[in-house]
């Protein structure tokens, strides 16, 4: 049987179909991990910025106000 038949090549193309399917879910499982983690990452990052952004506001109302004492000329 040299001539495959038809129902042999739509079969054939059923199965490569199926193994591409499959293939495409396991990209599709291993790039939403990415994305969770990226997200986890993202979130960490914001937080840690958020808390440094808090620690240089308290630090900048420590600091003495210019306005107060003017730092005398040809001191800068």
């Amino acid at each position: 049987m040299s001539n495959p038949s038809q129902i042999d090549q739509i079969a054939e193309r059923v199965e490569r179909l199926l193994v591409r399917y499959e293939e495409l879910q396991r990209t599709n499982a291993l790039l939403s991990e990415q994305v969770n983690a990226l997200s986890q990452e993202r979130d960490s990052l914001k937080s840690r910025l958020s808390a440094a952004r808090a620690r240089v506001d308290a630090l900048l109302q420590r600091l003495p106000d210019a306005t107060v004492n003017p730092a005398p000329k040809g001191s800068e």
